[in-house]
């Protein structure tokens, strides 16, 4: 959960400093709109990336594991709303759409590992 927080948190800094790039790898057209869209999100991650570092490292069991029940999905529709994206596919398309459903995946083994370990 803290690497996804970092991840998060990264992504946070990049829409919020350069959203117009970060449009741009999408394969999304820039526009002043788009660009504050894509700050309010960062800073819905920012919170996000709050509550997953303190339930890391101060959660109860039971916090953790719903917070990795949240994370499985979230970071699914992550990975398919990237690739739903109506634009061309670009190679960072591609990639972040992986690394969504490469957190996802990872939440998915730590549940199953958790469930066989009760």
């Amino acid at each position: 959960m803290l690497l996804g927080g970092i991840t998060f948190g990264l992504s946070a800094l990049a829409l919020l400093i350069t959203p117009e790039l970060f449009a741009q790898l999408l394969g999304l057209p820039a526009s002043n709109e788009l660009s504050w869209s894509l700050r309010m999100i960062a800073l819905t991650l920012v919170a996000l990336t709050g509550n997953m570092v303190i339930t890391s490292r101060i959660g109860t069991d039971k916090a953790v594991l719903w917070a990795a029940r949240v994370m499985l999905v979230s970071a699914f529709a992550l990975g398919l709303l990237t690739l739903l994206i109506p634009a061309q596919y670009t190679w960072f398309t591609v990639v972040y759409a992986l690394v969504g459903f490469g957190f996802s995946s990872g939440y998915a083994v730590f549940l199953i590992q958790n469930a066989r370990g009760k």
